[in-house]
């Protein structure tokens, strides 16, 4: 298991962290980030934290884990192959979650939901949904960081790599704006 010293000083030596005035996909803005994609470029630090999470549900029966396009995919494929058991993940088809490329859940599966990242938990809850209507079980989620600070609540055990309180206002609120530093940029995938 990975203190969460170890997991900021892997986040800050690959780049994940930013410093800057940024709008998450949730559409508040914030004065960091974490662009999971920069630590996902190293294989050994993911084989690290995808460690973390498999080895808190490795005892849980899980049949199959899933992420979502994008920020999940990686994650999935690295837990599930730690776990010894498929990973796959589900990918926005006309706006909308939806599994594709001939992955299935079946009924009775126990499925590990993972993400990048949480803020909100948006796309969880629609994987989870996807999970649910297949007749899936959500196991539960594993998340490499919870900007949150824990406080997002799935009705399901989560687990995170890294839990940190993030700061990030609504648009009309924010103060880097209101003190005129700039637009806020999107380096995430999804507009």
């Amino acid at each position: 298991m990975l203190s969460q010293q170890e997991a900021i000083d892997i986040f800050t030596q690959s780049g994940a962290l930013m410093e800057g005035h940024f709008k998450l996909t949730s559409g508040r803005h914030s004065n960091r980030y974490m662009q999971c994609a920069q630590v996902l470029q190293y294989p050994h630090y993911t084989e690290q934290l995808a460690a973390h999470i498999a080895a808190k549900f490795a005892g849980d029966g899980i049949d199959k884990v899933i992420g979502p396009a994008m920020g999940g995919i990686i994650v999935a494929y690295e837990v599930a192959r730690q776990l010894k058991v498929p990973g796959i993940f589900c990918e926005r088809e006309n706006g909308q979650m939806a599994l594709r490329r001939g992955f299935s859940i079946q009924p009775g599966d126990q499925v590990l939901v993972v993400e990048d990242v949480v803020t909100t938990g948006g796309s969880v809850v629609e994987v989870m949904e996807i999970v649910k209507q297949a007749g899936g079980q959500v196991a539960g989620i594993g998340v490499l960081v919870d900007r949150s600070a824990g406080k997002v609540d799935f009705g399901v055990r989560k687990e995170a790599v890294l839990t940190m309180d993030i700061e990030s206002w609504p648009p009309e609120d924010c103060p880097l704006c209101q003190a005129g530093q700039g637009e806020a940029i999107k380096p995430g995938s999804r507009s």
